[in-house]
C-alpha cells in the first residue's frame, strides 16, 4: 500500500503518540527488570594493566568498526576550538579540551556493545552494536547521558568563573598574550591550580557514577539506580585502583587532544574497550 503524509493534524498526532510511547519505553527500563544481584570484585593495578592491554586487542580486532563510531568525536572537537578561536573565547578551549574525559563514557558506548558481543558469540560489529542499543538500554544509558552533559556544562560555568576571578573578566587580545598571562603571571598560575583542583572534582565524580555504570547499562537490565549505586561501590572498595584508571584515561585523553583532537581517533576506542573489561574483573552476578 502507498502511504502518503496526510494532513498536518493526522501527522502530528502520529508524532506525538510515537513520541510518548518512546518516553513510555525509557521510564519503563530506567529500573531492574530482573532480579540481578552485582557482587563487587577486589581490583589491583595489575587489572588496570590486563583492561588496557585486552582493550587495546578489542582495538585492533574490530578496528574498521570502531573507527566508524568514533570519527564523529574529532571532527566535534576541532568544531568546538574553531568556535572558541572565533568568539574570542581562548580562555574556555583548555577546559572544552579537559571536558572529553567528562563525556568519554557517553563516546565510549558502542564499544562497550561490541566488546560484549565479542564475549559473547566471537564476532560482532558497529552495525550489530547499534542495533543493539534499544530499547532497554536506550532509557538508562539517555538519562545517565544527559546527567554527563548536564555536569560538564556546569565545569564549563565553573572554568569561566574561576577564568573571570584570575585574568579575566575581559577576553584576551591575543593568543600569545593570553598564553605569557598564564604562565608568567601569578593570576595565570592561580587560574591554572585552581583549574585543576575543580577539573578533578568534576572528573572524580564522573569516574565514581559512570566508569562502570555505562558498561553495566549495556551488559545487563539491571536498570539505572543498581548501575549507580554499583560503579560507587566498585569505587569505594577500590580506590586506589579507580583513582589510578581514572589518571591513566586523563593522560590517554590529554595527549589525544594535543594533535588537534585527531588522537581521538586511536584513543577513545582503546579506553572503551579497555572499560568493558575493567567492569568484567570488577562485577559478577549471582
Amino acid at each position: 500500500m502507498v502511504q502518503t503524509i496526510g494532513n498536518p493534524l493526522s501527522w502530528g498526532a502520529r508524532a506525538l503518540g510515537d513520541a510518548g510511547r518512546t518516553a513510555g519505553d525509557v521510564a519503563t527500563h530506567l529500573g531492574s527488570s530482573e532480579d540481578l544481584k552485582p557482587n563487587v570484585r577486589s581490583l589491583g593495578l595489575y587489572d588496570v594493566r590486563a583492561a588496557l592491554s585486552l582493550g587495546w586487542q578489542d582495538m585492533m580486532r574490530f578496528r574498521s568498526d570502531v573507527l566508524a563510531l568514533v570519527f564523529i568525536y574529532p571532527m566535534i572537537g576541532l568544531a568546538l576550538a574553531f568556535l572558541a578561536f572565533e568568539q574570542a573565547l581562548l580562555p574556555m578551549l583548555f577546559p572544552l579540551a579537559a571536558g572529553f574525559a567528562l563525556l568519554g563514557p557517553v563516546a565510549s558506548i558502542g564499544m562497550y556493545e561490541i566488546s560484549r558481543q565479542q564475549e559473547d558469540s566471537g564476532t560482532a560489529s558497529w552495525g550489530s552494536a547499534l542495533a543493539a542499543l534499544r530499547g532497554r538500554v536506550v532509557g538508562p544509558v539517555m538519562v545517565l547521558g544527559l546527567f554527563l552533559l548536564g555536569w560538564f556544562m556546569l565545569w564549563m560555568a565553573a572554568a569561566f568563573a574561576i577564568y573571570s576571578m584570575t585574568l579575566g573578566p575581559a577576553m584576551p587580545e591575543s593568543t600569545v598574550g593570553f598564553v605569557s598571562d598564564v604562565f608568567t603571571t601569578s593570576a595565570g598560575w592561580m587560574m591554572i591550580f585552581l583549574g585543576m583542583a575543580v577539573g578533578a572534582i568534576f572528573a572524580t565524580v564522573v569516574l565514581i557514577v559512570s566508569a562502570i555504570g555505562f558498561p553495566m547499562l549495556i551488559d545487563k537490565p539491571v536498570g539505572l539506580p543498581v548501575a549507580v549505586v554499583t560503579s560507587a561501590k566498585v569505587f569505594d572498595q577500590n580506590r586506589a585502583t579507580m583513582l589510578m584508571w581514572g589518571i591513566c584515561v586523563a593522560v590517554l585523553l590529554a595527549i589525544a587532544t594535543i594533535p588537534v583532537f585527531l588522537g581521538l581517533i586511536l584513543v577513545l576506542p582503546w579506553l572503551g574497550h579497555a572499560t568493558w573489561h575493567l567492569y568484567r574483573m570488577a562485577v559478577s552476578y549471582d
